[in-house]
């Protein structure tokens, strides 16, 4: 019987090659085994040349070309057999749910298995689940570093204010877990600092294709909380209306639910996979598309995601929301939306989640036919500077006086006034400092 033979366990090599790193993966991912360099196939021994050289490659590539780091489950030593050298490594079973080789990432040729004696695979659907599971327990947003290292909350703190809650300057940050383990900012701070790397586009396109684009609009770049705010009042802005004085009482039909839109507005901000990118919102002739990443939380089921049982991925994030009052934690978002429009306007993937919300057909109608402009509600009672000003802040609420003036073709001293007579019409407010803040549109 051979003293050496490959198995689901152990892997024979005969001298060391690049390819032990995809080896290594493969037993951390699965049930942990025996790597024997210097014994050839047939279970020979043939020993290792330059141990010390050998060593230090293997010691590399433990430390630098696998994520995480899984230097605890791994061990070597050195074995004498027939006069020669063996190189022996002892991999455990990964305590992490997943590894990767680095320069692949988590993908399906970054992520391997044991399976008998070769190395195979995992597939996206395998990585996934794994890929969830490693957040469990510590939550990516407050352990995932932030790519800024200044960074500061003035937005957030005024929300918090506004809500009636008094915060404390020393324990602000650790409060609400703006910091992982290592006192770094992590991405739940940088989606709600005042100022980030982190765009948010809305994205209009001609026709119901994207072939055009008609207009684009970055609301980004900015606290989470006052991107959502600004990406409400567009949608608010967009959402034409028309009457029917034929009969009474007076019948009123809009482009589409606006409380639909909200939710699948809001459910995409707190349930994206943020590691993957920002949200997508894209409006086309016809629909309005909102697209989150990641694809349903770990665990959670088709049915239970229709049914509106609550299993927020981003779980501070959605606390959060929850406590400045933007959404409720009652899991009925999906309901609405499914009440109003039905399942089918949900496509979900392992990758992402579609919403589909359709335009009313008899508003479209109107559109085309050019009997109808857009919804200018909120602009009853104000006058004509009043108006331009409220519809340029609907696109860039970072607009300022002069920027304003400029655009109007009026004085910076008459846009400041306009400012002025809105907000003591409650129908604008100021976050922020007025060299830095920027502006909300709050009715």
């Amino acid at each position: 019987m051979k003293k050496y033979v490959e198995s689901e366990s152990v892997e024979l090599k005969e001298k060391y090659t690049e390819n032990i790193v995809r080896e290594i993966v493969s037993f951390l991912n699965t049930n942990g085994g025996t790597i024997y360099i210097g014994i050839n196939d047939n279970g020979d021994v043939v020993g290792v040349d330059k141990v010390d050289e050998v060593l230090r490659k293997i010691s590399d590539v433990i430390t630098t070309q696998i994520e995480p780091n899984p230097q605890d489950e791994i061990n070597s030593e050195l074995k004498f057999d027939e006069g020669k050298i063996i190189i022996v490594l002892n991999i455990d079973k990964g305590r992490r749910p997943i590894y990767c080789q680095k320069k692949y990432g988590f993908s399906s040729s970054g992520c391997t298995i044991r399976i008998g004696t070769t190395n195979k695979e995992m597939t996206p659907y395998q990585i996934r689940i794994r890929y969830e599971q490693k957040f469990t327990d510590t939550e990516y947003m407050l352990q995932k570093r932030s790519s800024l290292a200044e960074l500061s909350f003035r937005e957030l703190k005024i929300y918090y204010s506004e809500r009636g809650f008094r915060t404390n300057e020393k324990s602000f940050e650790s409060n609400f877990n703006l910091k992982n383990n290592h006192g770094e900012y992590n991405l739940l701070a940088e989606l709600l600092a005042d100022r980030n790397n982190i765009p948010f586009i809305f994205v209009k396109f001609k026709g119901k294709n994207k072939a055009s684009i008609s207009e684009r609009s970055d609301y980004g770049y900015g606290c989470l909380v006052t991107t959502y705010m600004k990406l409400k009042n567009r949608l608010e802005a967009e959402n034409i209306i028309i009457s029917d004085t034929k009969v009474r009482p007076r019948e009123d039909m809009f482009l589409f639910d606006f409380d639909a839109v909200n939710e699948a507005v809001i459910n995409a901000l707190v349930h994206n996979d943020w590691l993957v990118t920002e949200p997508q919102i894209s409006m086309f002739e016809d629909r309005l598309e909102i697209l989150s990443h990641g694809g349903l939380p770990m665990g959670m089921t088709e049915a239970q995601f229709f049914e509106g049982i609550s299993k927020p991925r981003n779980t501070t994030l959605m606390r959060i929301f929850l406590s400045i009052g933007l959404t409720e934690h009652t899991g009925h978002g999906i309901p609405t939306i499914i009440n109003k429009y039905g399942k089918e306007v949900f496509e979900i993937t392992d990758n992402y989640i579609r919403c589909t919300i359709p335009f009313e057909k008899r508003v479209l109608d109107k559109i085309l036919k050019n009997d109808v402009g857009m919804n200018v509600g909120m602009n009853v009672g104000l006058n004509n500077t009043e108006k331009e000003v409220m519809k340029f802040l609907i696109e860039n609420g970072n607009y300022t006086a002069v920027d304003l003036s400029k655009k109007i073709d009026v004085t910076p001293r008459t846009i400041e006034r306009a400012f002025k007579s809105l907000q003591e019409k409650k129908i604008l407010s100021r976050i922020g400092s007025k060299r830095n803040g920027t502006w909300i549109i709050t009715k």
